[in-house]
């Protein structure tokens, strides 16, 4: 098989900035060409996820140190932030003591005074790598936390001090890097550890009953 050029997807490491992207990408492209492209990088990053998920068992080990834990603190920061907000959201609907360091309402300076060697820190971390991510969650481990990584890359930084590492592909035939196989992942992570979490079907159920106590969401018989 010929290497790839320069714009392809698999030339995707070489091009580390947005605008570098942007350049081999979306220019002097017709629509269709850049919407085939588009889709057919998403569902071979997406395939590729699934298979590496089912061949390593990455994601089953990283779900048992989440269910394991205590406390359980999630860091997600600049674009990371969504898939971050994402997981928590999933978590905290099923677990107690699910919380994401979001610089305001738990900064990190509060929870890294107060680390137990019985939390775990769930970090995303993705080209090209957020200094204060990788600053915050080395700064957890050595207070005695453990951490589960989702990154990019297996070489990547933190990976030499995660207790699991989970590789997810950011290839993308778009200036930007991909979030597809990412929220996928997160999806997973975050049924797999309910699945295994005591009380996660108990606390369910009382989230119905209070969210419908409090008419939080449409009731499909008044919108008949």
């Amino acid at each position: 098989m010929s290497p790839a050029q320069p714009g392809e997807p698999g030339a995707d490491r070489d091009l580390v900035s947005p605008s570098q992207r942007f350049d081999a990408r979306m220019q002097r492209r017709s629509g269709s060409v850049l919407r085939r492209r588009l889709v057919e990088q998403e569902l071979a990053s997406l395939q590729a996820v699934l298979e590496r998920f089912t061949e390593d068992g990455s994601i089953e080990r990283a779900a048992a140190h989440v269910v394991g834990a205590r406390r359980r603190f999630i860091l997600g920061t600049g674009k990371s932030f969504a898939f971050a907000r994402l997981l928590a959201g999933d978590l905290g609907a099923a677990l107690s003591q699910v919380t994401q360091i979001d610089g305001s309402l738990a900064p990190a300076v509060d929870v890294l005074t107060e680390v137990r060697d019985t939390d775990v820190l769930v970090a995303y971390s993705f080209r090209r790598y957020r200094k204060d991510t990788v600053e915050i969650s080395r700064a957890f481990v050595q207070a005695g936390g453990s951490l589960v990584l989702i990154t990019d890359s297996a070489d990547g930084p933190l990976t030499d001090v995660a207790a699991e590492v989970v590789v997810v592909p950011t290839e993308s035939a778009s200036w930007s890097d991909s979030p597809t196989a990412v929220a996928s992942a997160t999806h997973i992570l975050s049924a797999l550890t309910t699945a295994s979490a005591k009380g996660a079907r108990r606390r369910l159920q009382e989230r119905d009953r209070v969210s419908a106590e409090l008419g939080l969401h449409i009731d499909p018989a008044e919108e008949s």
